[in-house]
Order: C-alpha cells, then sequence, then structure tokens
C-alpha cells in the first residue's frame, strides 16, 4: 500500500518517543509504502481535485537523517490525494482554523475517492475536550460555561475544582482552585475574557497522584496497556509536555469499561484511533487528532501497539 501521512514536519520529529514514527516504521516493515506532507502542502482545484506537495520518503533506522527522501527536493511534484491507498491524518493541536480547513480539504478529498483516518468529520465533531459531554456516566462533576458566576457556584460546591480552556493542548492553561478560592477571579478573568470565552471546570480528582491515564482505542478496542502520566514536582498536571512521569500499566477494570462502551461507538463514525484520558474511575477527555503514547507502552509493557494500529488500518483497507 502506498500511505500518506499529512503531520508536523518531519524535521520536528522525536524518533525515540514519536507515535506517528512509530506508525511509519511498521508500515515499512510490512511492505507499505511512505509519503508525507504538512497540511499547508494541501492544494484544490476543480480539474485536479485535492492534491498535496508531497514527500516519498523511506525510514533509515538511523537516529539522526532517520529518513531518506526521493525525489530530493525541489523535484517533487503535486500528488493526487486519491491516489494513494490511505490519509492517515496526524497533524498534532491546536484545532485552530487552519486545522478546520484542513479537514474540509480533506472530507473533499473523500468525495474524491481518498480514505482518510481519523475521518475530517469526525474530527470536527469531536472537540477533545467537550467530547466527553456525550459520555456523562463515566465523568466527573464537569461545567461547560462563559458565565463567571456559574463557575464561582461550582467552586461553592465542589471546593476543590480545575478549570480549563476548550482549545488547550499538553496541560496549557489549567488551573487549580483549592477550598480557599484563592485567585479564582483572576483565574477566570484569564480564561473566560470577560465572558468571551467558553471554559470547561472540572471536580478535582485525588487520583490524579496516580496518573491522568492515556487509554488508547484502536479500530474500537482498547490496548491492553495505558499510559499513566504521574505529575512531578507539586505539578497537578500529568501531561508528559507538562513534565509528567509516563508509566505503562495494564487496563484497569473501570478502563476497560469505559473503553469497551466508548470505543465502538466512536469507531463507527470513522475514528479509527482515540486516546481517552482517564483520572481515576472519570473520564476527563476524548482525543482524536494525533493520540500519542505509543513507543512509551510498547517499550515499558512490550506490547507493540503500532502493530496492532497497522493491523487496523490495514483491515479497514480491505
Amino acid at each position: 500500500m502506498n500511505i500518506l501521512f499529512i503531520a508536523d514536519p518531519l524535521e520536528t520529529f522525536k524518533t525515540y518517543k514519536d507515535s506517528t514514527f512509530a506508525m511509519m516504521r511498521e508500515l515499512q516493515r510490512r511492505g507499505h509504502r511512505i509519503a508525507a506532507c504538512e497540511p499547508r502542502h494541501l492544494v484544490w482545484q476543480a480539474t485536479t481535485g485535492v492534491q498535496a506537495h508531497v514527500r516519498h520518503i523511506t525510514l533509515t533506522g538511523h537516529e539522526e537523517r532517520w529518513f531518506h527522501e526521493t525525489p530530493e527536493p525541489p523535484l517533487q511534484r503535486l500528488a493526487a490525494l486519491r491516489d494513494f491507498d490511505a490519509i492517515v491524518m496526524r497533524k498534532d493541536p491546536p484545532f485552530d482554523s487552519e486545522y478546520f480547513y484542513a479537514t474540509h480539504l480533506l472530507e473533499q478529498a473523500e468525495r474524491e475517492g481518498a480514505q482518510v483516518f481519523n475521518k475530517p468529520r469526525a474530527l470536527r465533531d469531536h472537540p477533545e475536550k467537550l467530547a466527553i459531554l456525550e459520555f456523562p456516566q463515566f465523568t466527573g462533576p464537569t461545567l461547560v460555561t462563559r458565565d463567571a458566576l456559574a463557575v464561582r457556584a461550582f467552586h461553592a460546591e465542589h471546593r476543590d475544582i480545575i478549570l480549563k480552556p476548550l482549545d488547550g493542548m499538553g496541560g496549557m492553561g489549567i488551573f487549580r482552585v483549592k477550598d480557599d478560592g484563592l485567585n479564582l477571579g483572576a483565574i477566570i478573568e484569564t480564561l473566560n475574557r470577560d465572558g468571551a470565552q467558553t471554559v470547561m471546570v472540572q471536580k478535582f480528582l485525588p487520583a490524579i497522584a496516580q496518573g491522568d491515564k492515556r487509554v488508547l482505542v484502536i479500530g474500537g478496542k482498547p490496548v491492553p496497556y495505558c499510559l499513566a502520566r504521574i505529575p512531578q514536582g507539586g505539578e497537578v498536571r500529568g501531561n508528559l509536555a507538562a513534565g509528567g512521569k509516563g508509566v505503562a500499566q495494564p487496563l484497569s477494570a473501570r478502563d476497560r469499561e469505559i473503553a469497551e462502551a466508548i470505543g465502538p461507538v466512536l469507531a463507527a463514525r470513522g475514528l479509527l484511533l482515540v486516546g481517552l484520558d482517564v483520572i481515576g474511575d472519570c473520564l476527563t477527555e476524548i482525543n482524536v487528532t494525533s493520540p500519542t503514547c505509543f513507543q512509551e507502552i510498547t517499550d515499558q509493557a512490550g506490547f507493540d501497539v503500532a502493530a496492532m494500529f497497522v493491523d487496523a488500518l490495514e483491515q479497514a483497507l480491505v
């Protein structure tokens, strides 16, 4: 098969931990061809359909100069997305206007015959903070609002809360306000911008001390191990980008219950790969843009996550 990855610049990959790289490596091991581009390389014209300036690459197996490109720039040519067997959308957040526009171009490519994973419409329909609202049976107390008074009332009820922006990533912009309410007003002003921006507020879950668990679901089925991202040094955030320590561990009964309930629903909507965030027994986020932790789980638990992903991708293309 000929697989096109839409991702961040290849030169920025940290191959020792990058999940997209793990996917590429497993695809090449099975004899599939790999190409890559960035969302900015997508082009549409009525006469040609959706095309991209693509980089055809071969992985070298070396840590530095980890890929070889053929042909070398500037001899690359536009390629129609419909001519690839699969398009794997792996652009990291933020989910900004350009990401949104890219999903529309990819949806047009689908109309022209391309197969895109995760499906562009499903990416738009499942914002990573708000997607949990569909599954309240698995969440802790949560509020979504622009109203500062509603936030204050939520704090008065629950006493220890987490506030976060809806467009944050990697733990960015997350605040904890304890029982004393210290700086609550300033934090509300910072996040909701005088009522102009919606925020999410959740009851603080003490189980974060045992980790913010990333539960991967591939083709509707849970990976049997999760990565518990444990806050370090007094941090409230477990995100690896915020300095959390990743510890692979088997799924708990509750992790599996959540994943087995939600996974098939999302898979049926075209979400081949999903990353559920679970703290204790509560679902806190559903990540659909570019879920990670493949290599950390494989390295620590010995379960080949990339192989499970490629199995599911191959099956989806049969």
